[in-house]
């Protein structure tokens, strides 16, 4: 194991260890921004679900060409690019006073991520001996985890559901980041790959492609389901925690829980990814939504800290089923020559990531903090993502049987 971290380049440490750092500063203040907005700012619920939800919908927008772009121009200018522009935006949110401004602010933070992360995991990618990817990609999601451990629970003392202080304090994390990430380009003079003379990828063709693949189209349709669920952790539950009035401090609970979840994350990742690694790819997507939408029932009904912490635990379990495993189902789903248009189509998936404070905001405005009202609804819709990972299921185990029965009669 030494062996193998000494192996490690030093621009990839840079990339892991700034990720930590990047993740601790924005979990101090983006997860309280829906908070701020309807105590602070006096937004309403659906105006505040607007303004989440806008960061989704442009990186979802950007995302598909993120790889692209960095391919044709270099990674290193994407990144230094990018990470400068992102503090930008930290600095925009720190002075924001009204609500539109917030909304362009959030705008560039979903379009600055979009290009950044993609682009820093390809990097990481370029300079990692294939025997030590798997390790290196461990370590990355390992440390957006420490971050978010103390991130929130910092941001909560700092006033993070009152002030956008917080935000300043990223801005600058990121600014340093920037300038390590300059000097190791200098001095590791990394073998970065020749920009791509490659033509754009077309969306209609990865459309077209998704359509046609009879296992692929219900998988992304369900894991949307799965991602619309996941989404209102971070935007519904923070702005029920602010407004019930079953509980006395919920934008102090709400921060114990987001800290909660990343602990668990950590915890339960490397053993569910063993006890899972030789079952059928979509077993464990089936059990994660499954797990997802129980904990937001929970959600609703809970009338104390206890249960929102077991809700939590039940919550982090799915979301480690859906998203450790999601890579490995694409990548066995994916005919060779269709790899990269299906991990850029499935990106699609992110919708529900813009759906979720949408919905979350609309049914807050009508219900208040009325718990079951609220999560019902939003259990069962994220439920509806079953019958498709499903229907998917049983397509898949069909392909490969009539697969094997091909090769064994060749």
């Amino acid at each position: 194991m030494k062996q193998h971290l000494r192996q490690i380049h030093p621009l990839a440490w840079t990339i892991i260890v700034g990720t930590m750092f990047g993740r601790l500063v924005t979990s101090m203040s983006i997860p309280f921004l829906s908070i701020y907005l309807t105590s602070v700012l006096g937004a309403t619920p659906t105006e505040t679900g607007f303004t989440v939800a806008v960061s989704s919908l442009a990186g979802v927008m950007v995302s598909f060409y993120g790889g692209y772009i960095s391919d044709r121009i270099g990674r290193k200018l994407v990144m230094l690019v990018s990470i400068f522009c992102w503090a930008g935006v930290f600095f925009i949110f720190s002075e924001a006073e009204y609500l539109w401004v917030f909304f362009v602010a959030n705008t560039l933070n979903g379009l600055c991520r979009a290009v950044f992360e993609p682009t820093s995991r390809a990097l990481l990618s370029d300079i990692t001996p294939p025997e030590n990817k798997l390790l290196v990609f461990n370590l990355r999601y390992a440390a957006i985890n420490l971050g978010v451990v103390f991130g929130p629970i910092i941001g909560f003392q700092l006033g993070s559901a009152q002030s956008t202080f917080p935000f300043l304090i990223s801005g600058l994390v990121y600014i340093v980041y920037g300038l390590v990430l300059i000097v190791q380009f200098q001095l590791q003079h990394a073998n970065l790959p020749q920009p791509s003379k490659a033509k754009a990828p077309r969306l209609r063709d990865a459309l077209a492609t998704a359509g046609r693949d009879r296992v692929f189209l219900p998988v992304l349709i369900g894991t949307t389901f799965c991602v619309l669920g996941y989404g209102h952790f971070g935007s519904t539950l923070a702005q029920y925690m602010e407004r019930s009035t079953m509980f006395d401090n919920g934008s102090q609970l709400f921060s114990y829980m987001l800290s909660l979840n990343a602990v668990t994350v950590l915890i339960v990742q490397y053993p569910i990814v063993r006890a899972f690694r030789n079952a059928p790819p979509l077993v464990p997507l089936i059990w994660g939504n499954l797990l997802v939408a129980a904990s937001l029932l929970l959600f609703g009904m809970a009338s104390g800290a206890a249960l929102l912490m077991v809700s939590v635990v039940l919550f982090t379990v799915g979301e480690v089923l859906l998203f450790t495993m999601m890579d490995m189902l694409i990548d066995r789903i994916a005919k060779p020559e269709w790899k990269g248009t299906y991990f850029g189509t499935i990106g699609f998936n992110n919708f529900g990531n813009v759906m979720a404070p949408i919905m979350g905001g609309l049914l807050l405005s009508q219900f208040g903090g009325h718990g079951i009202a609220v999560f019902l609804p939003l259990a069962l819709i994220t439920a509806l993502g079953l019958p498709f990972l499903w229907i998917a299921h049983k397509r898949l185990i069909t392909r490969e049987r009539e697969a094997h029965a091909l090769q064994q009669s060749a």
